[in-house]
């Protein structure tokens, strides 16, 4: 397999990148939202993915994306830079601790290493993109807490178990939960991920739940998945 996946809009190159595109980053990358955002933080690009899936929904956002791991932001660079969205993408390489950014954000992205109290690979770069404790989660939380806009959403893919231990987490830095979408690879397993919003409105009472299904059978994708992911897939 090449190190090149092609979207139907732009292209992904790979090669060099400890963690290649993954479903987790596309589903993020196509179920996150805000109703106009103007200001977008990815935090993890990675390959560029996600930042990407939303130039291409967001048509008059501006994205920044940061990565600490220096190759990988290279090459997200240039992957933005051969992009036609390569205007309005902006890559930072380093810690999301680091960023000053002028103007608060709509919309903080990100499909985080989730490795959490596991061994640590052997690999140290992929370590570096894997691996974390939940210390980086009371940062990212803090974080996002203070550079988001009063109306503005942190939203994250995570494990089920790790999704509500970032809530509470988020509790005590006055985020909370707006909304979950449950993701499951069939009908019939259990749930596997959830994508959280997290919002600074605290009068927020009621949740907006919901479930989604990856596969109806093995290798067959659900209708779900086939209409989320039609407009980036070229073999959808």
């Amino acid at each position: 397999m090449g190190s090149v996946f092609r979207f139907k809009r732009f292209d992904i190159d790979q090669s060099g990148c400890a963690m290649k595109i993954n479903t987790d980053g596309v589903l993020l990358g196509a179920v996150a939202k805000h109703n106009h955002p103007g200001h977008i933080l990815d935090i993890g690009t990675g390959t560029g993915v996600i930042a990407l899936m939303l130039a291409q929904r967001f048509d008059k956002a501006k994205i920044d994306a940061v990565e600490i791991d220096p190759q990988a932001a290279e090459r997200a660079l240039s992957n933005f830079n051969c992009s036609s969205f390569e205007e309005r993408l902006h890559l930072i390489q380093g810690s999301f601790e680091c960023i000053e950014a002028p103007d608060k954000y709509d919309l903080i992205v990100s499909n985080p290493p989730f490795y959490v109290n596991s061994l640590h690979n052997p690999n140290d770069r992929k370590k570096l993109a894997r691996h974390t404790d939940y210390l980086f989660f009371h940062n990212l939380v803090r974080f996002s807490a203070q550079a988001l806009k009063n109306d503005g959403i942190l939203q994250l893919i995570l494990p089920c178990e790790l999704a509500l231990e970032v809530i509470n987490i988020a509790s005590t830095d006055g985020l909370v939960l707006a909304e979950e979408v449950k993701i499951k690879s069939y009908p019939d397993t259990e749930y596997i991920r959830s994508i959280i919003s997290l919002t600074k409105d605290v009068t927020c009472r009621q949740v907006r739940s919901s479930s989604f299904v990856i596969y109806d059978d093995r290798g067959v994708y659900s209708q779900s998945y086939r209409d989320l992911l039609s407009s980036f897939f070229l073999a959808l």
